[in-house]
């Protein structure tokens, strides 16, 4: 194509302005990542940075403050750096939280203010007044007509005053859905555009806060209202609502026609700076242009963008395609962003350990607030594990100013606070519950490099949530606050190195499954099942679950994503057992003697922290050694395309991401054609697409492995949290996909995985494309999407890292013969609360651990037990084959090469059974006699038998005594499970091996599952309890846990 770039001014509107808002919530960005910033708007011929990070100290909450010595040292340099490059700098002041407008010593204070930033070289200013409550005092009542008058007359003095050319408004009603009534009939807005200088421009965010797109009428309509062309303060790729959202995909849904009709756009872009070469290249690259490319070329839909993807996984609107100069195409952009961006990971930089980011201050509304926690994939219209509920369709949505049931909102309040303990458990509503905190204080004008948070320094401000006023049954959208709660965790430049040497060692698939030449008939819209997911908490899961939860002896910090907002009715997640006295090892361990042999737990400190600096946790300086020279690949261009499709925009998947939601619905619905006596070309069909599934997890875990290695460890830092999650979610999905292909499973499979809510249930995917919504009504992007077509509802925060994560995730696979060793090996490390028993056991009776709480599961039951596959020391050779998918060949996938014979590791495993009283039926028939012939009763008098060793042989020959699982547990939740692991890398892999295992049962047509768990187990309680299960009955020291799929 007629390559063009952004560095080209002259073809941008001189009086236009284009640049970037800071105008997030969070963490704001350091002084050096703002002077690089400011380059690189040079460079690509953009002309404005605007200082507005809601969250430093002195912006917002403590506005009134004049800046110290130091921080007006930071503050001048930033000044000068902006005008050194030829950049306008406009310093932005958000006194709207408490200001008194008709307080002269308000406003004098105001002046005051402003007078010293301009002292340092500042000539732009803008006052921001948005997300705040639109009532008066009563002292300003008595002086303003209204709300808009105050801010006018501010306003207006404050411009007058300091005598800036330059000067921007944001005003409260910043959006359509915000006005009130509606754009054209707003009081506020009406005088805001008749009592506001016309000198004095005002920003507006379009139709929605982020808005899809934005029209000439739209445009046109607050044009005429405000009398004068507004500064868009575009939202596109502001990411500070959702926890597990980035967005790498290119500025679209803007046509370049619009730049003659407004006075300027500025981008708010992710809080991650790093990410946001793509947002801020593709802007400057939009204003430069003139038209957008033609529509045939941009009005593609999913389904044909993928019938039209090619066998090189490239779609033919990324072909190249020769355009005019001025033309843009966002796909195009999007690939010459890449190859701008790609470079920067080269640049040598380090990376400081996680900085979590706070809840932004969000003052009472109209109404009172419906707290949707971060703690789940949410939708408006809501439906629990056991009902069906249709979505509304865009159709039905009101066009002018949509409205929301208020019993939906109330019923998600109350499924989001109850995640954790959804399936068995009646919980207090959240909005009785809710108890916000104040955010942290951050200063980012104190150090180049570094982003300083004083604990020490009390914030005045303080969210409030309303629980005590009556709701309507009906409330407009436009009067729901932007629910920015939780924590981001994000990683911040410094002085802590993270470790490069993630060896984690990746070989992906070659070219060998078959490729189809149209992609259109498997897209059919079929209802699947929707696992309402928790996926915004995202603890280490660092819980010693009886060896489920074994991270090794490495203390943990609780996730700094999370610590300062508890959720109600949720206990932390992340409390490791305090170090316990030591106990002597000849006295019987009954933590390891559940009677199912549940989980062995594997003891280790792990303090909770509610320190809002969280150092990275130290792990072993693993060297890169032969892996390191083996997988010396940079990333190039393509794994950059691959990570911009898999993180787009939010209103849209890229084509790879939905190639991957299409491949896995497809494979689910149409399991039983691996069932014998069924079509040979089905199932070859089945395999291909399986095939190709793997193919591309693997092209992502190849991604995520390369960028772990970058030598800019602040950008990769930044990524990789994100990353790491969604890799984790596919070798989910890759492990249930393996069980599926074992074709151990009904010929109704089929209906026991269909739910409620998944991408492909009736109008989800056209609420979520139609931009009808905001898009943190849908949380967690592709990740949740993809996470919701395994058939179980998981608590995702036991599937989610805190800190940024050692090591890429761990592999889960379906049991075999081969593995017997490594699982009872495993067995007997972990069979003493945790710990190794090894020294338990004589060496003639080292098997009797295993044979007494896994043996009898993988002997009578193997099709229902996975293991956790570590590869660390298996170093791989990236593949070399090129980035397009498999090939057209019906063979199965050769095996994946191995460095000098070496085989992965087994470290965790899982077990079960369908029915609980038939397992202990056949144990007792066929299992316990030849056990009690192996162990004979005359073991007991030997004196080298420690207590532990007496007390298994004791219960296997008292096997008919022994309690069983009460009758009411067994019969409500029949299935049986236990789980067990070894000090795993990955110390979240333990919870999606239990996560695939307890989906296989689902499929297999349980409609429940329990575990049997010793009462001092707090642990292993805490772990289970993440995935759902609940306590439903004690039994002397036992407890059992249950959940209902």
């Amino acid at each position: 194509m007629t390559e063009s770039s952004p560095d080209e001014p002259s073809s941008k509107r001189k009086d236009f302005i284009c640049g970037v808002v800071e105008g997030f919530y969070g963490r704001p960005w350091t002084t050096e990542q703002r002077k690089d910033l400011f380059q690189k708007l040079k460079k690509w011929g953009m002309d404005m940075y605007v200082y507005a990070p809601k969250d430093d100290y002195k912006h917002r909450a403590y506005w009134r403050e004049l800046y110290t010595v130091e921080e007006a040292e930071h503050l001048t340099s930033l000044i000068s750096a902006a005008k050194a490059q030829g950049i306008i700098f406009c310093y932005a002041l958000s006194p709207g939280l408490d200001i008194t407008y008709s307080s002269q010593k308000e406003i004098t204070t105001l002046k005051r203010k402003l007078e010293q930033v301009s002292q340092f070289g500042c000539t732009c200013f803008a006052l921001l007044f948005d997300d705040i409550e639109p009532e008066m005092s009563e002292a300003d009542k008595q002086t303003f007509q209204s709300f808009a008058h105050a801010q006018v007359s501010i306003t207006n003095e404050i411009h007058q005053h300091l005598g800036c050319c330059r000067f921007l408004l944001c005003p409260t009603q910043y959006c359509s859905t915000r006005a009130v009534p509606t754009v054209n009939s707003s009081e506020y807005l009406n005088t805001l555009g008749t009592k506001l200088s016309q000198q004095i421009d005002i920003m507006w965010t379009g139709p929605k806060v982020i808005s899809k797109t934005l029209t000439t009428e739209c445009i046109e309509e607050i044009t005429q209202v405000l009398r004068r062309p507004p500064v868009i303060w575009d939202n596109l790729h502001a990411n500070d609502y959702d926890q597990k959202r980035i967005f790498l995909g290119p500025y679209c849904g803007r046509s370049p026609e619009l730049i003659p009709l407004l006075r300027g756009v500025l981008t708010n872009p992710n809080c991650e700076y790093n990410a946001n070469m793509i947002p801020i290249w593709t802007l400057a690259h939009w204003a430069s242009c003139s038209l957008d490319a033609p529509a045939h070329m941009e009005a593609v839909s999913w389904d044909i963008k993928l019938e039209r993807e090619s066998e090189q996984g490239v779609c033919e609107d990324e072909t190249p395609v020769t355009l005019g100069k001025h033309v843009y195409h966002h796909r195009q952009a999007l690939r010459q962003a890449i190859n701008e961006w790609l470079p920067e990971f080269s640049i040598p930089k380090t990376a400081q350990g996680p900085v979590i980011k706070p809840q932004p201050a969000i003052p009472a509304p109209p109404v009172p607030i419906i707290p949707i926690l971060p703690s789940v994939n949410t939708c408006m219209s809501l439906v629990t594990s056991t009902s069906n509920t249709s979505t509304t369709s865009t159709a039905e949505m009101s066009p002018a100013i949509p409205t929301v049931n208020t019993s939906q909102l109330q019923a998600l309040a109350e499924v989001c606070s109850s995640t954790d303990r959804p399936i068995l458990s009646t919980g207090v509503s959240p909005i009785e519950t809710f108890n916000p905190v104040s955010n942290p204080v951050m200063n980012s004008l104190v150090s180049p490099t570094k982003v300083i948070l004083n604990e020490s320094i009390p914030n005045p401000i303080i969210p409030i949530a309303s629980s005590n006023m009556a709701l309507p049954s009906e409330i407009p959208v436009s009067t729901l606050p932007v629910p920015i709660l939780g924590m981001k965790a994000i990683e911040e430049n410094g002085d802590k190195d993270i470790d490069k040497s993630i060896n984690v060692n990746e070989t992906l698939l070659n070219d060998s499954v078959l490729e189809t030449s149209s992609f259109v008939e498997e897209m059919k819209k079929k209802e699947d099942e929707d696992t309402i997911v928790v996926d915004d908490l995202e603890p280490t899961v660092e819980t010693q679950q009886n060896g489920e939860m074994s991270v090794g002896d490495t203390p943990q910090t609780l996730s700094p994503s999370r610590t300062s907002i508890p959720e109600p009715g949720v206990e932390p997640l992340d409390v490791d057992p305090p170090s316990t006295t030591a106990t002597d090892p000849d006295v019987v361990m009954n933590d390891g003697l559940s009677e199912n042999g549940s989980m062995q737990v594997e003891p280790s400190n792990s303090p909770i922290s509610s320190d809002m600096m969280v150092e990275q946790t130290e792990t072993p300086d693993e060297a890169l050694d032969s892996s390191e020279s083996m997988e010396s690949h940079a990333l190039v261009a393509e794994d950059l395309v691959l990570l911009c499709d898999l993180f787009y925009l939010p209103f849209e998947h890229g084509s790879r991401g939905l190639r991957l939601l299409h491949d896995f619905n497809w494979l689910a619905t149409h399991a039983a054609t691996l069932l014998p006596r069924t079509n040979r070309t089905e199932s070859s069909e089945w395999r291909r697409r399986r095939g190709r599934f793997s193919w591309w997890t693997g092209r992502a875990r190849r991604a995520c492995r390369r960028l772990a290695r970058a030598n800019n460890q602040e950008l990769a830092a930044e990524l990789l949290p994100y990353v790491w999650d969604l890799c984790a979610v596919l070798a989910l999905l890759d492990a249930f996909l393996a069980w599926i292909e074992l074709g151990k499973f009904p010929a109704n499979i089929a209906a026991n995985i269909q739910g409620s809510y998944t991408w492909f249930s009736r109008g989800w995917r056209e609420a979520f494309e139609s931009g009808a919504q905001e898009p943190w009504v849908f949380r967690g992007g592709l990740s949740a999407d993809l996470r919701r077509l395994l058939p179980l509802e998981c608590g995702a925060d036991a599937l989610r890292p805190g800190a940024a994560p050692s090591a890429l995730p761990l592999r889960v696979r379906p049991y075999t013969h081969q593995d017997e060793d490594a699982v009872c090996t495993i067995c007997r490390k972990t069979c003493r609360d945790g710990a190794d028993g090894s020294d338990l056991f004589p060496s003639d009776l080292q098997s009797l651990p295993s044979d007494r709480l896994v043996q009898p599961f993988i002997t009578l039951s193997p099709e229902f037990c996975m293991v956790i596959e570590d590869d660390e020391d298996c170093p791989h050779v990236d593949s070399n084959t090129p980035d397009g998918e498999p090939g057209d060949d019906d063979k199965e996938l050769p095996p994946e090469p191995r460095v000098n014979g070496l085989k992965p590791e087994i470290v965790g495993y899982a077990c079960a059974v369908l029915n609980s009283k038939e397992f202990y039926r056949r144990q007792e028939l066929a299992w316990i006699p030849e056990m009690c012939a192996k162990y004979p009763e005359s073991l007991l008098e030997r004196e080298d038998l420690s207590p532990t060793a007496k007390e298994y042989v004791r219960q296997l020959h008292a096997w008919s005594v022994q309690g069983r699982t009460p009758e009411s547990v067994a019969r409500a939740h029949s299935a049986l499970v236990v789980c067990a692991a070894d000090r795993p890398r990955d110390p979240l892999a333990p919870a999606r091996l239990l996560t695939c295992l307890l989906a296989a049962l689902r499929a297999h047509g349980a409609s429940g599952a329990h575990v049997c768990i010793n009462a001092h187990e707090q642990n292993l309680h805490q772990f289970y309890s993440k995935l759902g299960f609940v306590e439903v009955q004690r039994v002397a020291e036992r407890v059992y846990l249950a959940r209902a799929f």
